[in-house]
């Protein structure tokens, strides 16, 4: 709560008044729209104004001390300032000093969400990049889903305010306000789609060949040249409406099966670019805590974001393939990073 004005020279003037008067403290401090406590304050001693806060002087810490606090920084990621500072026993700092200290050599983040990798998933993760080595990725259609709140992730509406400046109001609602869910793929260079799946399906293995068939096929793979269909190879992930063997024979009937469906083992979102374009994508349509007040709004802002993303950009992802396979097979099937 902010402080209260002092009493003005006119109210001190009207108080002394009052009391000649013959009015309680109470009374005056309803004529003038006061607290009874200022008022009272005041007549104990006319001369006592508001005390001012006195700004401590920060402690400040030795060089030594710094170069301690850098090292337990790194050693100790996610920890709290106070528990920073405790490990190095520099105590008595108060924490708008701490964080003042640690702005200028770390950052607050959030931890990263990565799948859990066992031995067995780093074993298939190699296999698999020894299998595709030496595979042509121009040629490699990657696809993925992404669904899309009305207010985006948490923890991204965050931003500078200035000084004397109030926060924005964000709405508050369930389940973020509800979502879209957004069908797309890359390759080489060509953006395919985006698609929207019809607001309330459930993608199983029938609605997703039904969806495939009105978008994906009909849209875009019927146009391409034979050769084009030919040496393309299709990639899905392995979610139960894709890997099903329903979905899988579908496929086979229209010519995506074998060599042209890559295999897609587990745990394995970092090895897949489509995963970069809808992060460029939801850094776009919910830049500066944008929300959004209809499905239609938030889909058309998907649509828009998408045309914004140039052929250089979807080519720079494609072609960043040879780099992630040999970085798999280099960390032994562990996490790389997207």
């Amino acid at each position: 709560m902010g402080q209260k004005k002092d009493l003005t020279g006119s109210e001190k003037s009207k108080i002394v008044r009052y009391l000649a008067e013959g009015c309680s403290s109470l009374k005056i401090a309803k004529l003038l729209k006061r607290d009874h406590r200022t008022i009272k304050r005041f007549i104990q001693n006319s001369q006592q104004g508001r005390k001012k806060r006195v700004e401590k002087p920060r402690r400040k810490i030795t060089a030594h001390e710094l170069r301690k606090v850098k090292r337990a920084a790194a050693k100790m990621p996610l920890a709290t300032s106070l528990a920073i500072f405790q490990s190095c026993n520099i105590t008595g700092v108060p924490k708008s000093t701490r964080c003042a200290i640690l702005r200028d050599t770390a950052k607050v983040r959030k931890a990263e969400r990565r799948p859990p990798l066992n031995k067995t998933h780093k074993l298939k993760r190699q296999d698999w990049a020894k299998k595709y080595l030496k595979t042509d990725f121009s040629k490699v259609l990657w696809t993925d889903e992404m669904r899309v709140s009305l207010d985006g992730p948490d923890g991204w509406a965050r931003g500078w305010i200035g000084k004397g400046q109030r926060a924005p109001v964000r709405l508050r609602r369930q389940q973020g306000g509800g979502g879209v869910l957004v069908w797309a793929g890359i390759i080489k260079d060509e953006l395919v789609g985006p698609f929207r799946v019809e607001d309330g399906v459930k993608l199983n293995s029938q609605s997703y060949y039904q969806f495939l068939e009105d978008t994906f096929f009909k849209q875009w793979y019927r146009k391409k040249s034979a050769s084009f269909k030919k040496n393309m190879i299709f990639m899905q992930d392995n979610a139960p409406s894709h890997a099903s063997k329903y979905s899988t024979a579908w496929l086979a009937r229209k010519g995506i099966k074998e060599e042209k469906l890559m295999t897609w083992p587990p745990c394995l979102p970092d090895l897949n670019p489509i995963e970069n374009l809808w992060s460029i994508i939801k850094c776009e349509i919910y830049k500066e805590g944008k929300q959004y007040t209809s499905l239609n709004s938030v889909w058309e802002a998907v649509v828009a974001a998408a045309r914004n993303v140039d052929g250089e950009q979807i080519k720079t992802l494609t072609e960043s393939m040879d780099g992630r396979l040999l970085s798999v097979l280099a960390k032994k099937g562990g996490y790389i990073g997207r």
